[in-house]
């Protein structure tokens, strides 16, 4: 199949809302004939069960640290919840997509990325065959972002790890070698210090404003991801999911937010 013409889209707590249009854009993709691949993330329901729980939530980097009691619930809401609401919407509509997990079909393998993370896996290898059966059939896979505790595991540990949501679609689009990576996000995109739009930014001067603390928080996974694919595919971009009908938008060229190039 044609890898170069999948659209790698990274949704959040943006999606599903009362006024969303994101699974109506989706639907629309794909009845215009593109191929996309949804990765979809749930932090904030997450930390609403945890909190229903007992269960502290912290975040070191942008990322979720992720002991055992908050692996299960990131299972149960990602896997199940978020996953399976929208599936469900996409079909609904009249879209075609199946939900899957990073654990599905060893999709994606890993390692402990940072005992400090606890478990939070890092990608160490994506097995693409079940993305390319579902795309073949006209599906677009809908995956939450788990993988399969693959490397270096001991005996007593869970056989299933968190992965940050950026992060992992950054990894996915890499590995299928996306034409295009989209991140829905709650924000305009990158912002300097006097909190104006930068609408185009090279690699490294993304990289830079991570360095500098200018980026932080949930945005250093969005520009990891980017950087991650930046010389595979042709557009990276981080967008402001709110706004209505933002990825027909642009994947038709007519996006706001920020574009991250090659240096």
């Amino acid at each position: 199949m044609e890898r170069d013409r999948i659209i790698v889209v990274k949704i959040g707590g943006v999606a599903l809302g009362s006024n969303d249009t994101t699974v109506e854009d989706i639907v629309y993709l794909q009845q215009q004939g593109k191929q996309l691949v949804v990765v979809h993330g749930g932090g904030k329901l997450i930390t609403s069960w945890l909190k229903i729980h007992g269960v502290a939530t912290r975040f070191v980097d942008g990322q979720r640290v992720t002991d055992r009691n908050s692996l299960d619930v990131a299972v149960a809401v990602l896997a199940g919840l978020v996953n399976k609401e929208i599936v469900a919407a996409i079909n609904q509509l009249g879209g075609r997509a199946t939900g899957i997990s990073g654990a599905d079909g060893s999709l994606v393998q890993c390692r402990i990325e940072d005992e400090k993370l606890g478990y939070v896996g890092r990608v160490v290898r994506v097995n693409a065959e079940l993305l390319d059966t579902l795309l073949q059939a006209g599906q677009v896979p809908v995956i939450s972002p788990l993988g399969i505790y693959a490397f270096d595991r001991p005996g007593d540990a869970p056989h299933i790890l968190n992965i940050n949501g950026d992060i992992f679609a950054g990894e996915i689009a890499a590995a299928i070698g996306a034409e295009q990576l989209v991140f829905l996000t709650d924000v305009p995109g990158i912002c300097d210090r006097s909190g104006n739009l930068l609408s185009r930014l090279s690699a490294r001067e993304a990289e830079e404003l991570v360095a500098s603390g200018v980026a932080s928080g949930g945005m250093i996974p969005k520009i990891r991801g980017c950087v991650r694919v930046v010389n595979i595919a042709s557009i990276t971009c981080i967008i402001d999911g709110r706004q209505p009908h933002a990825l027909r938008q642009q994947i038709e060229g007519r996006g706001g937010g920020t574009t991250i190039y090659k240096d």
